[in-house]
């Protein structure tokens, strides 16, 4: 990568925390509704992930999908206006946290029902085989989704098919309140990959560098046509599993320890001591995060409520 691209990306990684961070103030004041699950801490996942795709490849997620959205090229603005639940929301301001998505930028959405998005990535993988397309389907998921039936059922289908699909587990430490190791017979995500004879890696979530690296090698030997591959990312959620959460199933010391690896501040320090920027030029890139996202909110919240009429479009398909 060239300077642009490390300052891109950095940049990309303070506007989803300066977000996540003002969502979390807006839904405080009740101006988000329903559910909100962040992505804070998280960020050097989907950055380096998506980083490293092809225009042509399918990105599909699960809930926690604000910071995905924003990798894939969704702006702050029209992210932030779902989210608000207005008309200039990328889904109308219909579909809101759990459901931001855009097709046209083969964005394929965020996915409220825990796991139901898997056999949908095994779908999109099929079609593009079936097509000849040499696109690779990015399929995210939590680890407690890979406790349910539609993690088993997809991933078979897919190495039965030998379908081009990168399954990505954000192994984030727990499924809602409760650890990875107390819920799962295998603690190790990718282990589970082996009983369908599929390759599988770990990488460290923290480290974006880690990340890009790991998911272009696997991205392009299953682009050549080697089939299926699992990726587990290790990471973890600064904040709760959702807003509500009281988060007592956790200490103090555990959460700071982890935030003492801050993806940001990995990334800002490899930075540094490769020479590749200064800490005035990162310093810029930081003040232009908070302007992008106060434009958002500004825009979010000048932005009108969908029409009334807007209940029944986009209810059934027209032909």
């Amino acid at each position: 990568m060239d300077k642009s691209e490390h300052l891109k990306l950095y940049q990309e990684m303070v506007v989803i925390r300066r977000l996540e961070e003002k969502s979390a103030e807006l839904y405080q004041q009740g101006k988000i509704g329903g559910f909100l699950h962040l992505y804070i801490g998280q960020e050097a996942v989907s950055t380096g992930l998506i980083s490293v795709r092809r225009p042509e490849d399918r990105v599909i997620t699960a809930y926690r999908d604000h910071g995905v959205a924003i990798n894939c090229g969704l702006s702050a603005r029209e992210v932030l206006a779902e989210l608000l639940g207005k008309a200039t929301g990328c889904s109308g301001g219909k579909g809101g946290s759990m459901h931001l998505a855009d097709v046209n930028k083969n964005f394929w959405g965020g996915h409220a029902i825990v796991g139901a998005h898997l056999p949908i990535a095994t779908g999109l993988a099929l079609g593009d085989q079936y097509s000849g397309n040499k696109a690779v389907t990015l399929c995210m998921f939590g680890d407690g989704a890979t406790n349910i039936g539609y993690f088993h059922e997809a991933i078979n289908m897919s190495k039965v098919w030998n379908l081009p699909v990168l399954w990505v587990c954000e192994n984030n430490q727990y499924g809602m309140g409760t650890a990875v190791d107390r819920a799962s017979a295998v603690s190790e995500i990718s282990q589970k990959a082996s009983g369908y004879g599929m390759p599988a890696e770990r990488v460290d979530g923290m480290d974006l560098m880690a990340v890009r690296a790991k998911a272009a090698e696997m991205i392009e030997k299953i682009r050549s046509g080697s089939g299926p591959m699992m990726l587990e990312i290790l990471t973890y959620r600064f904040r709760g599993h959702s807003m509500g959460d009281p988060e007592r199933y956790r200490k103090a010391d555990e959460v700071h320890h982890w935030q003492e690896n801050d993806p940001i501040g990995i990334y800002r320090k490899y930075i540094l001591d490769q020479g590749i920027a200064t800490s005035a030029e990162l310093d810029f890139q930081d003040d232009e995060a908070e302007a992008v996202v106060a434009d958002a909110v500004a825009f979010a919240e000048a932005s009108p409520d969908p029409a009334p009429e807007e209940l029944y479009t986009h209810v059934y398909v027209e032909e």
